[in-house]
């Protein structure tokens, strides 16, 4: 199954090169793409973006495309930031993903302190030791393992798959969730959602808002890292040194848009815009 959508705002390299999502690889024209149990493959023209799946309403859902980032983008030009007006218009074709819960809380356990082409690395040995091996368009892939499965693994998996200290916040943290379930986080407010999640091993207060973000799809949520802390001192000329101040800084800021304009700034510091 197929559909497209207007490339404007729809740009597949911007969405998934950002650091929300780390299970995917160049694909043909595009890239291959997996999310929980499922796969696509996605693809640009420039004019429309393809994507073809075996579940479209997932994907359609995953890449958010019932909301119109035109607005987005106009509110997060109207801040007058010289840097964010430059980002929102030069990466109109980012999207925010809803992804697969479980999937985004272990994820960025294993991301933190630690590089992209790493994270993929061992996101991809943990996938092809406990999950499902299937195919599409010809390409194998791996399901993300069930909480059951990571639980039952043990700490010793986790080591061979290369997460060195993490290997322990992974085993504790599936433990834990196997017998709580995550669905009793999902009524909360985002402070306490974010209180709830630096509870679990091996979560601090960026992994909490990532999870947070891109998890739960909490978009008030505002992830600070060592590249916001360079755009907060050289972009909005600030003079706080404390992570958590940052965050409520820029939360207050930006309120229900502070996700988007997060990842508008990240990416656009990134790429040099």
């Amino acid at each position: 199954m197929k559909f497209d959508f207007d490339a404007t705002y729809f740009n597949p390299e911007q969405v998934l090169d950002c650091g929300q999502t780390f299970r995917f690889t160049p694909f043909k024209e595009g890239f291959f793409v997996v999310s929980a149990d499922k796969a696509c493959y996605v693809h640009t023209d420039g004019v429309k973006t393809e994507v073809e799946s075996e579940d479209s309403e997932y994907f359609y859902n995953y890449f958010d495309l019932e909301r119109d980032y035109s607005l987005i983008i106009d509110r997060a030009k109207s801040h007058g930031v010289p840097l964010l007006t430059r980002s929102a218009e030069e990466l109109k074709g980012l999207r925010l993903l809803n992804q697969n819960r479980e999937e985004m809380l272990y994820s960025f356990i294993v991301s933190q302190n630690n590089n992209i082409p790493r994270i993929k690395g061992i996101i991809g040995r943990i996938c092809g030791g406990l999950g499902e091996k299937r195919e599409f368009l010809g390409q194998e892939y791996f399901t993300f393992p069930s909480t059951r499965k990571l639980a039952e693994a043990g700490k010793e998996f986790f080591k061979n798959a290369g997460c060195g200290y993490r290997d322990t916040f992974l085993a504790e943290t599936s433990a834990r969730i196997l017998k709580e379930g995550l669905e009793h986080l999902s009524p909360l407010s985002t402070a306490e959602l974010k209180k709830q999640l630096l509870t679990y091993k091996g979560v601090g207060a960026k992994v909490a808002d990532c999870v947070a973000l891109f998890g739960f799809g909490k978009r008030d949520s505002f992830p600070v890292d060592v590249w916001i802390e360079k755009i907060y001192k050289e972009d909005f000329c600030g003079d706080l040194n404390d992570r958590n101040k940052i965050n409520e800084y820029f939360c207050n800021l930006f309120g229900e848009d502070a996700g988007y304009i997060q990842q508008y700034l990240f990416y656009g510091k990134r790429q040099n815009l």
